[in-house]
C-alpha cells in the first residue's frame, strides 16, 4: 500500500462506519464524516443526495437486513480522486454474504465523498 493509497482506504473506511452504524445519531455523525455536503448516492435501488437522504437509505437498508454488516471484500484502487472497491453484505452470526457489489467513489479535496455510483453483484431471491 502506497502513501497515495491511503486517502481512498480512509475515505472507504469512513463510508462503511456509516453503511454499519445502528443508532441515528451515530449514522449521521458517520455519514456527515464520510460524505460531502451535497455527496450523493446511486445504485440500482437508490439515488440520493444530501446527508438526511443518505441517512435514510442507510438505515432503510439496516432495517431490511438486522444482523449484518457491509465489510470490505479485496482491496481498495484508487487514483486521481476516484476509487473502487468490492463490498459484501454478511451476517455477524453465520457469516454468509446474501448481497454483494461493487462501488465506485469520487472524493473532494477533503477526502469526503462526493459520489457513490454501486452495482450488486448478488442479490437474494424475493
Amino acid at each position: 500500500m502506497s502513501a497515495s493509497n491511503d486517502r481512498y482506504e480512509s475515505a472507504v473506511a469512513r463510508y462503511f462506519e456509516a453503511w454499519n452504524a445502528g443508532e441515528p445519531d451515530a449514522r449521521a455523525k458517520a455519514v456527515a464524516a464520510a460524505w460531502a455536503v451535497d455527496g450523493g448516492y446511486t445504485d440500482p435501488l437508490a439515488e440520493v443526495r444530501g446527508h438526511e437522504q443518505l441517512a435514510a437509505v442507510i438505515a432503510a437498508a439496516n432495517a431490511q437486513f438486522p444482523g449484518f454488516a457491509f465489510r470490505l471484500a479485496g482491496s481498495v484502487d484508487g487514483h486521481h480522486d476516484i476509487a473502487r472497491f468490492r463490498w459484501e453484505l454478511v451476517h455477524e452470526a453465520d457469516g454468509s454474504a446474501p448481497v454483494a457489489g461493487f462501488d465506485v467513489i469520487t472524493l473532494d479535496d477533503e477526502d469526503r465523498i462526493r459520489s457513490v455510483h454501486g452495482f450488486l453483484d448478488r442479490v437474494p431471491a424475493p
